[in-house]
């Protein structure tokens, strides 16, 4: 049977692994800036909601329950200002990477169909391709893209790695665009509460769709907002037509949100007040980190959202990561994002208060 590894890249997190070695040797211990995992804890009430379902012998559905069906309509109108969205229009998954590894698959794409994503992205997407077999393209403008057997167009506002946000009136364009050429959009939308220098919006806003999900599907994540990276809580919203398809081959698949989950996004998406605080903690870890990077001559672009500073000292990435490495601070290269990231580094701020006020402190000896 062939291996179908060999349609892979190296996975480019184990090529970090000598630097973490170098970056753990230091006397005050490691400081990892890279992965960007959260490290703050899961909210009580969240916890508690997990615990209160942990009797759950039965199987779960793939549609979720009502509840939580009901949780994940009325955020998307409130956080998103999404209208006319009812259950046929969000789908619970399993994971955001794992919904952006096998979503070409699952579509039916193969060979002959193209697979597109910005230049600078999460490596998933372009895995998301080769898995099925289908051609991919990296894009700077996406309205510049051939349409001519283009079927899946990612979106990424605020972006992994930059933390750019795209404006609604480029959305917008970049939506009318596909839609004219039926191209279905993917909107990778799981930074989106997360703005500090923009406010991002997402494609199914109004004044982006137009109050249409027609060819709009965004992909949202507990990872980051609710510190649920450990939970694979996850979801879908948009188009019905094309959630009703992933329904029914999940169904099949067996893809299924472990109930306790269920219950716990439930509760996460019912409360507003530990985003808001968590968004606080983020802040000052990134006004710290921020401050000392270009104090110690690094150059910040872009990262106006999400949970990451686009540094670089105009040297390959892979020397200021040695150098870092040297410190105890691991980061991670920009070339992991791309060839246009060969001279960036991408620095997380998933790390306590104390080891943030550790990095500060040898970017600044």
């Amino acid at each position: 049977m062939p291996s179908v590894s060999d349609r892979l890249p190296t996975f480019p997190w184990d090529r970090l692994e000598p630097y973490k070695t170098t970056a753990a040797g230091h006397p005050d211990g490691l400081v990892d800036l890279s992965v960007g995992t959260p490290v703050d804890p899961v909210p009580a009430q969240v916890r508690q909601a997990l615990a209160d379902a942990a009797d759950s012998p039965g199987y779960p559905t793939v549609w979720g329950t009502r509840e939580l069906r009901d949780a994940l309509t009325g955020w998307c109108e409130r956080r998103l200002g999404a209208r006319g969205i009812t259950e046929h229009h969000v789908l619970p998954v399993v994971g955001s990477k794992e919904l952006v590894a096998w979503l070409p698959t699952q579509l039916g794409l193969g060979p002959g169909d193209r697979v597109a994503f910005p230049r600078l992205a999460y490596p998933t997407y372009e895995v998301g391709a080769r898995l099925a077999g289908a051609e991919y393209v990296a894009y700077d403008d996406p309205l510049e893209l051939d349409p001519a057997g283009l079927a899946l167009l990612w979106l990424n506002s605020p972006s992994n790695p930059t933390g750019q946000v795209l404006p609604t009136e480029r959305l917008r364009a970049v939506v009318d665009w596909a839609r004219e050429h039926g191209v279905l959009v993917l909107s990778d939308e799981c930074y989106l509460e997360l703005g500090w220098e923009a406010d991002p919006v997402s494609v199914l806003h109004p004044d982006v769709c137009g109050g249409s999900t027609a060819g709009l599907v965004a992909v949202h994540s507990l990872s980051k907002r609710s510190n649920l990276a450990g939970y694979r809580a996850a979801f879908l919203a948009g188009d019905s037509g094309v959630l009703g398809e992933l329904l029914q081959i999940r169904k099949h698949g067996g893809m299924m949100t472990p109930a306790p989950v269920q219950a716990a996004t439930v509760a996460a998406l019912a409360d507003d007040t530990h985003v808001a605080e968590q968004r606080e903690r983020y802040r000052a870890r990134r006004t710290a980190l921020r401050g000392a990077l270009e104090a110690a001559g690094f150059r910040i672009e872009h990262s106006e959202a999400s949970l990451y500073l686009w540094a670089t000292r105009d040297e390959s990435c892979w020397d200021t990561v040695a150098d870092l490495a040297g410190r105890g601070v691991l980061v991670a290269p920009g070339e992991f994002y791309g060839p246009a990231g060969e001279r960036y580094v991408r620095v997380a701020l998933t790390a306590t208060d104390e080891r943030i006020a550790a990095a500060v402190r040898r970017l600044s000896a």
